[in-house]
């Protein structure tokens, strides 16, 4: 799996290219009704990344909604994703949330946070004052990943709970049965080619099932298993060119370096932490070299060999 910063960055891309789904999966006491006639907006007009890799600035992610009918005032929603809670500031948060209320000139806003793994001490308010008096109580609406049951989203018609059902709690469920109802889902709900070459990546990613449990997928489901192959190795070859490419254009090569680094451990396992910086450190041309040798290297040596 790519290192910690890509928790954020999967997340976020999920948040907005599926805004409606967030809000109702992430914060269903404050997300708009079916019914609603709504607008959403990122606040800040950030693009979509055509790769999972590629950064967004930190805490780029909030969402405005506007009533059309105006039957309520618009909303600011402040979501932030946590890969683990001990990392996670309240104090962070609400300093951001005050700063977005300033800049948006509006007091309607509310703080989400999506934490991907076990949370059950994670605080869940912060309240600075003294033993004689509370000066100030901020709390925000909390989405435990880890904790949401499985078993009540596997038919779900929201394209962004089914894509994080290996996130969920299985309850000892077949590991390959929640990721093929995670990829049916994606399947059935999204038409869009390059949406669902991206989230069967996260799904992917996020499933981690090993060779023999990815066998047996194919077995059991060899239709559907077809469409998803085909899908993740043009997604694969496309990402490490189109990653190279950006790079290359814009000096930034991070969404083809996280595809490379991902192909890596699929086919070799585990990284040293020597090859992971090594990685981490690699100039554009070295970059492009591996990702050609990638294709058909027989082990990690070759895949380092220097071009003659």
């Amino acid at each position: 799996m790519a290192d910690a910063p890509s928790h954020d960055q999967y997340l976020k891309n999920l948040i907005v290219d599926y805004p409606r789904d967030a809000l109702a999966f992430f914060a269903p006491a404050e997300a708009p009704a079916p019914e609603d006639d709504v607008r959403i907006t990122p606040v800040r007009q950030e693009q979509l990344k055509e790769r999972l890799g590629d950064r967004y600035r930190e805490l780029d992610a909030p969402l405005l909604v506007e009533w059309a009918d105006g039957r309520r005032e618009p909303v600011v929603f402040a979501l932030e994703e946590a890969s683990d809670w001990r990392r996670f500031s309240p104090r962070r948060l609400a300093h951001y949330c005050l700063h977005l209320a300033e800049m948006m000139d509006t007091d309607r806003v509310v703080p989400v946070v999506v934490l991907l793994r076990t949370a059950r001490r994670a605080p869940e308010s912060l309240v600075p004052g003294t033993e004689r008096h509370t000066y100030l109580r901020f709390e925000y609406l909390a989405c435990k990943l880890a904790e949401k049951p499985a078993e009540r989203w596997l038919a779900s018609d929201n394209v962004v709970a089914r894509v994080n059902l290996p996130n969920m709690d299985g309850a000892g469920r077949d590991r390959v049965d929640v990721y093929a109802h995670a990829v049916r889902g994606l399947l059935t709900l999204e038409t869009d080619g390059a949406k669902r070459e991206k989230y069967l990546d996260f799904i992917d990613i996020y499933a981690g099932l090993t060779d023999n449990e990815m066998r047996r997928y194919r077995r059991e489901q060899p239709e559907e298993s077809s469409i998803v192959t085909g899908f993740i190795q043009r997604a694969r070859a496309e990402g490490i060119e189109r990653g190279i490419e950006q790079g290359i254009e814009k000096g930034r090569v991070e969404g083809g370096r996280a595809v490379l680094e991902r192909q890596l451990r699929k086919r070799f396992g585990q990284l040293s932490p020597g090859t992971a910086e090594r990685l981490r450190q690699a100039p554009e041309a070295d970059l492009a070299t591996w990702a050609d040798n990638v294709l058909d290297a027989a082990t990690l040596d070759e895949v380092f060999r220097p071009t003659s």
